[in-house]
């Protein structure tokens, strides 16, 4: 049997037809761009984010920029962010002309190192990034105490739809948040798609009008834009999933649960660590075990669908060599790249599915 990293085929059983009611609605109207499917999904993400603006855009990456720039951020400037995280993240900081500044991570739970973040501030700094990583919500709240008035913090919430810290939902926590809809995460279109939610009406005013070629009618463009607009028909499926995303969370975190049950008698496998104040949504259910490539490996042989998030630290890459960053900068990051396994979750696993992937990796740590 074998047991997949992500189950896709499962959660479209469940909103299949609605999806497709939607789509001929959609294809009947033929308004496939900006149509009102986009802004009543807008408002509702919004609602469920807690903020009063939600933007739809093409993708998380064009999500992160998009907010950086409405803040006016571009050549000159600095914005801090973890080593550990999806490139996307100093990507999207690049593409504006500004410096990515990387720092570490806390050493329990890869969340951002809120006091290395502080201590990289300069007067450059015009944002720090927390990153809301598998699916947990990184301490904003510590940092903004830290954080001198005029530095922004623009969360990073791809991974981590629903999930709270001292109930405040992802996407709420920063002056201004990113998301990413890519079809993996906990909500997930079939295909690009991503938004920027803020509660400050400026800003999301700002965020449509560059990802609308800087258009506010048209045929006026009074700055340059981009184009980066949810499409309708993945608004469609977005806002069918949305109405079932409580219930799959709710699942994952059973489903979390169950593996820190199982795996808690087995030794050599480190479980991961809940913040205090965070009730995740568990995008991804990451361990930690020596020799990992081996025991992927192994795991790989016996149908087990396991992955790595993420196998290199952004200041590794051959991307962002020219920040002059090297081995050992980082070691906190540095040393999880090499330990972290994600490990198979999605809504619809089994007891039986989990019991087994236990197995298995109990026995690939022993081997």
């Amino acid at each position: 049997m074998t047991i997949p990293l992500v189950d896709l085929a499962a959660q479209h059983a469940a909103v299949a037809d609605e999806v497709a009611e939607g789509w001929a609605a959609v294809l009947a109207r033929t308004a496939f761009v900006g149509g009102p499917q986009v802004a009543e999904f807008e408002a509702e993400y919004a609602r469920f984010a807690g903020v009063d603006h939600c933007v739809g855009v093409g993708n998380g990456t064009d999500a992160i920029e998009l907010a950086l720039r409405a803040l006016g951020i571009g050549p000159g400037d600095e914005c801090v962010l973890p080593a550990n995280t999806f490139i996307a993240t100093a990507e999207a900081v690049a593409r504006t002309g500004a410096t990515p500044v990387l720092v570490d991570c806390d050493p329990d739970t890869l969340l951002i190192d809120v006091e290395a973040a502080a201590a990289a501030v300069t007067t450059r700094t015009r944002a720090v990034l927390p990153v809301d990583l598998y699916g947990q919500a990184a301490p904003v709240e510590q940092l903004r105490v830290l954080l001198p008035a005029n530095v922004a913090v623009v969360e990073d919430a791809a991974q981590s739809q629903g999930a709270t810290r001292h109930g405040a939902v992802c996407g709420s926590l920063g002056d201004i948040a990113a998301t990413s809809f890519y079809p993996g995460k906990n909500l997930g279109a079939y295909g690009d798609a991503g938004a920027v939610t803020t509660a400050r009406a400026d800003l999301a005013e700002r965020v449509r009008l560059l990802g609308a070629h800087g258009s506010p009618r048209k045929y006026e463009h009074p700055v340059l834009g981009f184009n980066s607009r949810l499409d309708t028909l993945q608004a469609v499926v977005l806002s069918a999933k949305l109405r079932r995303l409580d219930g799959w969370n709710a699942a994952r975190r059973a489903a979390a649960e169950r593996y820190t049950a199982l795996l808690s008698d087995v030794p050599g496998v480190v479980t991961p660590v809940v913040a205090d104040g965070n009730v995740p949504v568990w995008h991804l259910y990451v361990v930690r075990v020596a020799d990992r490539d081996t025991v992927l490996g192994k795991l790989h042989a016996a149908g087990i669908g396991a992955g790595i998030h993420y196998p290199t630290p952004v200041h590794l890459t051959g991307a962002f060599a020219g920040l002059c960053y090297g081995r050992g900068d980082f070691p906190v990051s540095e040393r999880a790249a090499g330990e972290i396994l994600s490990l198979p979750l999605f809504p619809e696993i089994t007891v039986e599915q989990q019991e087994r992937v236990v197995a298995e990796l109990a026995d690939a740590v022993r081997a």
